[in-house]
């Protein structure tokens, strides 16, 4: 495939994406994204930023600059199974996944961008070494071994390149039984 069919194809992808949300969430999308017509970023600095805010994240930097990522008072969070946070809870999450995995590392794929939201594929890796307490299947003891969330992600950005809103897929069996849960 010639890479500029691909662009045009990963470009169409994201059109099904929007088409399959349910009407609630492409109406809340409308809505953000009309809110954020005023953003001056181009798309190779909102990409950098995204990228940067996941390493932050990751790794566990200093919760100021985690936080300067994010409008943290409209921040929401949307996951598999109707998982609804905001963004204390979005750190309350990473705090348990760097508590229980070591080596961890944040790679982002494909991404697409669209005025002030992005759709990409993101993969983050560590070593299962210690008691995952907010796993999908609640707390599970570490099998020393690495594991990786394969992961499709939109995320939406204010006027001001903070992230407000986050909907992410993932596929939970398979992250279960990396971790040694397969049963729960």
């Amino acid at each position: 495939m010639h890479p500029m069919d691909r662009r045009k194809f990963v470009g169409g992808g994201v059109a099904i994406v929007t088409l399959a949300m349910p009407s609630s969430t492409r109406a809340e999308l409308a809505e953000i994204g009309s809110s954020a017509v005023g953003m001056k970023l181009s798309r190779e600095e909102l990409v950098a930023r995204l990228v940067r805010a996941g390493e932050v994240e990751v790794s566990g930097a200093p919760p100021e600059e985690i936080a300067s990522y994010f409008d943290t008072k409209k921040f929401r969070f949307h996951g598999p199974g109707g998982f609804e946070t905001d963004y204390h809870g979005l750190q309350e999450y990473f705090a348990s996944v760097r508590a229980a995995f070591d080596d961890r590392s944040i790679r982002r794929g494909i991404m697409v961008v669209e005025g002030n939201t992005v759709a990409c594929q993101t993969w983050i890796e560590g070593r299962f070494v210690r008691e995952f307490t907010m796993s999908p299947a609640g707390p599970i003891g570490p099998n020393g071994q690495k594991v990786t969330w394969n992961l499709i992600n939109l995320f939406v950005f204010d006027d001001n390149a903070r992230l407000i809103e986050e909907f992410v897929q993932t596929d939970y069996r398979s992250f279960l039984t990396q971790l040694g849960a397969e049963g729960k």
